[in-house]
């Protein structure tokens, strides 16, 4: 078993092994942490078709009680309205401070159940079993919780560390194509982000899942550890999510949050390339991965209807934007931009025959 560990505001484990959730193993381990006999379990309908009643039923052999709230799979239901109906089933399961919210499911499910967790009774115990690449990698890590508003994506929501979590790749043979590009894509950004080596052996396929997984989870402990709470060096992390919110919410939430960011670090190399902040060699590296993976480097959405999004994005400052730009495989940067000059910056990368 793959243990990393995690020194945040509240330190925890990161557990990776095959076969964690069919073997029992993801019980004791959940048992090993909670402070009462009773975890109220948060899924969507999708994933709590294929491993809720295998969970329940392991965490009950185990002498554990279980109560679950399972809502509507996708992106919409991130929301005020099944934020507010997950609170009012904590109270009415009477759930109490030293029980145990447990997400069993992707990203929107972490982020929901990690938010409800944060704010009922001002706090209590979660834990994170992510079910696809993109939660074992980016969000079941690193403790943000949210949910959107009508507004913008994540919007409302909290720095929040879970108290375990666990990662089964084996979970992962029942995602489809497009949620596994999704998560590949995230991985890719890790590589470009930080790892050179890491990017060869991914280009290469010459990595399983389960190393895939650890390495990525390393690479964001070590930044999370440094900014905890996204003042700076964290900011990194969003290489690719710039464009990649704009492009989720142009489609209205129907291209997946990987495939968003995918496309926006395409779109963002071909930017730096442009105003002199890397070499073509980084655009066609970026370009070349992302094509190994099936993944799209370019979006069909114009420059002027992603810019009015990304103004309304959160991590835009009165009058500055960070942006995240490659300045070679292995290597990105902090790039403050006022926003008056965010247009100029931007539309050279939109050029005819750039």
């Amino acid at each position: 078993m793959e243990k990393i560990h995690v020194n945040a505001s509240k330190s925890y484990d990161i557990l990776i092994e095959n076969g964690l959730l069919s073997s029992g193993k993801a019980a004791e381990e959940i048992k090993a942490v909670i402070k009462s006999d009773k975890v109220f379990i948060v899924s969507d309908d999708k994933v709590a078709a294929l491993y809720l009643d295998m969970l329940s039923q392991k965490l009950e052999a185990a002498g554990i009680k279980t109560a679950s709230f399972v809502f509507p799979n996708g992106e919409h239901s991130k929301c005020a309205n099944t934020y507010i109906r997950l609170l009012n089933e904590l109270a009415k399961e009477k759930i109490n401070r030293k029980d145990t919210v447990i997400a069993l499911g992707g990203g929107v499910v972490g982020d929901l159940a990690g938010f409800a967790a944060a704010t009922f009774l001002r706090g209590i115990s979660f834990i994170q079993i992510p079910t696809t690449l993109l939660a074992c990698v980016d969000s079941s890590v690193g403790g943000k919780t949210a949910i959107d508003l009508d507004e913008g994506k994540n919007l409302a929501g909290a720095f929040y560390q879970p108290s375990l979590v666990l990662c089964d790749p084996d979970l992962l043979k029942t995602l489809d194509e497009t949620n596994y590009k999704s998560g590949m894509a995230e991985v890719i950004k890790c590589a470009i982000l930080g790892d050179r080596a890491f990017y060869d052996k991914l280009l290469k396929k010459s990595i399983s899942n389960e190393e895939i997984i650890a390495r990525c989870v390393e690479m964001k402990r070590d930044i999370v550890q440094q900014d905890e709470f996204d003042f700076g060096t964290r900011g990194l992390l969003n290489f690719g999510h710039t464009f990649g919110h704009a492009i989720e919410a142009c489609s209205n939430f129907e291209v997946p949050h990987g495939i968003a960011v995918a496309q926006g670090m395409g779109i963002m190399a071909r930017i730096a390339y442009k105003n002199g902040l890397c070499d073509k060699d980084t655009v066609l590296k970026t370009e070349e991965i992302l094509k190994v993976y099936g993944l799209s480097y370019t979006t069909d959405y114009s420059l002027s209807d992603m810019e009015e999004k990304i103004l309304s994005d959160k991590k835009v400052a009165v009058q500055n934007i960070t942006l995240i730009v490659p300045r070679k495989i292995g290597k990105c940067e902090l790039y403050p931009l006022p926003l008056n000059e965010l247009s100029a910056f931007f539309s050279k990368g939109f050029e005819q025959n750039a």
